[in-house]
C-alpha cells in the first residue's frame, strides 16, 4: 500500500478460492492464509473455477495492525442496498446487495482468530448477503437422520437448542440449534449450517450431566449461558446439509404434555415469514419462494412440557413413522406409474 492510501486502493488479495456457502457459490479472495483456513472450515470448497458465482468477497488484512482480543460487540448498519459491519477499530466490511460484492479490511489479530470468523464474522456475512443470493435464514434448529432433516421452529426460549441436543444424543445428526440457512436446488429445499457453537441456558444443566460441573461461560442479554462445541465438547455428529422432511413449531407449556397437531401451509408460511428481517424487494421475493416450497412438507404444531428426553423420544418416533409413511407412498406411486414414464 502506498503511503497516504487511506482507502487501501492498491491493496492486493492474491489468494483466491471458491466455496459453496449455504448453497450459494462464493468467490473469496484475500492476502491471508488464516482467512482461507477459516473459510475452508466454514464452507464447502470447490475445486477449480465454477464458471459463475453468486457473490464475491474480497478481504484484505493489514499485517501492521496487531490488535488483540477481546473483540468489541459487532456493529451492523444498513442504508438501502449498502450494509456496513464493524468488528474493531481496524476491521470492517461493506456489502453492496445490488452487485452482491463484499469488501473489507481487517487487523492481523482478527484475521488469525479462526474461531471468531467461524462463529461471528462468517455468520454475519451470510445474514447480510444471504437473501440477495437466494439463501433464507430461519430462526430454527435442525437435526437430521439419513440426510432427512427435521426443523424445530420457535421463538427464543421455546426449547429449540435443548431438543436439538437431546435428539442428537439419541441418534440424529446435529445441523444447527438456532439458525438454519435454506436454499433451493433443483426445486428442492436444502438446509445448511455453519460450524457455530451451541448455546444452552443455565437451567439446561438440570437435564444434561455434561453441564452440571461446568459453570456458564458467558452472559447474553443479561442471562448466563453455556457456549459449547457440538463436536469437540459434546461428541455430536455434525451434519452440514440435509433435505428437510418436516417442520415442527414449538410452543412450550408449564404442564407436562405432548400435543402434536398438523399445521396448514399458510399458517406455517406466515410464522416463518414473520420472523424474517426486512430485505430489498428482489431478495424478499427469493425468500418467499423458498418458504413456499419448504412448507409443502408436513408442518406441525407441538405444545409440550416436561423432560426433554421424553419429548425428544416422542418427536423421534413421530419422525420415523412419517418417514416410513412417505417411503410407502413413494413406492406405491412407482408401482402404479405407467411403464416408460420417467422416474423422478
Amino acid at each position: 500500500m502506498r503511503a497516504g492510501d487511506f482507502l487501501c486502493k492498491d491493496a492486493e488479495t492474491p489468494l483466491c478460492e471458491h466455496y459453496t456457502a449455504a448453497g450459494a457459490i462464493c468467490r473469496f479472495s484475500t492476502n491471508s492464509e488464516p482467512l482461507l483456513e477459516a473459510a475452508r472450515e466454514s464452507f464447502l470448497q470447490i475445486a477449480g473455477f465454477p464458471g459463475s458465482v453468486d457473490f464475491s468477497v474480497r478481504f484484505w488484512v493489514d499485517h501492521r495492525d496487531s490488535a488483540q482480543p477481546p473483540w468489541p460487540k459487532p456493529y451492523v448498519r444498513g442504508l438501502d442496498h449498502l450494509v456496513f459491519a464493524g468488528f474493531d477499530s481496524g476491521s470492517s466490511m461493506l456489502a453492496d446487495l445490488r452487485t452482491c460484492r463484499v469488501i473489507g479490511r481487517f487487523s492481523e489479530g482478527i484475521a488469525n482468530d479462526r474461531n471468531y470468523w467461524k462463529t461471528v464474522i462468517f455468520p454475519i456475512l451470510l445474514t447480510v448477503v444471504g437473501a440477495s443470493v437466494g439463501i433464507t435464514e430461519l430462526h430454527c434448529a435442525c437435526v437430521a437422520k439419513d440426510q432427512k432433516g427435521l426443523l424445530l421452529a420457535g421463538p427464543s426460549g421455546s426449547g429449540k437448542s435443548t431438543l436439538a441436543l437431546t435428539l442428537s444424543q439419541a441418534g440424529f445428526g446435529f445441523l444447527a440449534d438456532d439458525r438454519t440457512y435454506c436454499s433451493l436446488a433443483n426445486e428442492r429445499v436444502l438446509a445448511w449450517s455453519l460450524p457455530t457453537r451451541l448455546k444452552l441456558r443455565r437451567g439446561a444443566a438440570a437435564w444434561f450431566r455434561e453441564l452440571r460441573d461446568q459453570p456458564p461461560t458467558a452472559v447474553q442479554k443479561g442471562e448466563l449461558v453455556h457456549w459449547l462445541d457440538p463436536e469437540q465438547g459434546l461428541g455430536l455428529e455434525r451434519v452440514r446439509c440435509c433435505q428437510p422432511a418436516a417442520v415442527i413449531f414449538l410452543e412450550q407449556t408449564e404442564s407436562s404434555k405432548f400435543h402434536l397437531n398438523p399445521m396448514s401451509s399458510a399458517e406455517a408460511s406466515n410464522r416463518l415469514e414473520g420472523d424474517l428481517m426486512a430485505e430489498l424487494p428482489a431478495a424478499a421475493a427469493k425468500q418467499s419462494e423458498i418458504i413456499a416450497k419448504l412448507v409443502e412438507i408436513p408442518c406441525w404444531l407441538l405444545r409440550y412440557g416436561g423432560e426433554p428426553l421424553t419429548i425428544a423420544g416422542k418427536i423421534a418416533d413421530h419422525f420415523e413413522r412419517s418417514r416410513l409413511t412417505s417411503r410407502r407412498a413413494a413406492t406405491d406411486r412407482d408401482e402404479t406409474q405407467p411403464a416408460g414414464m420417467a422416474q423422478i
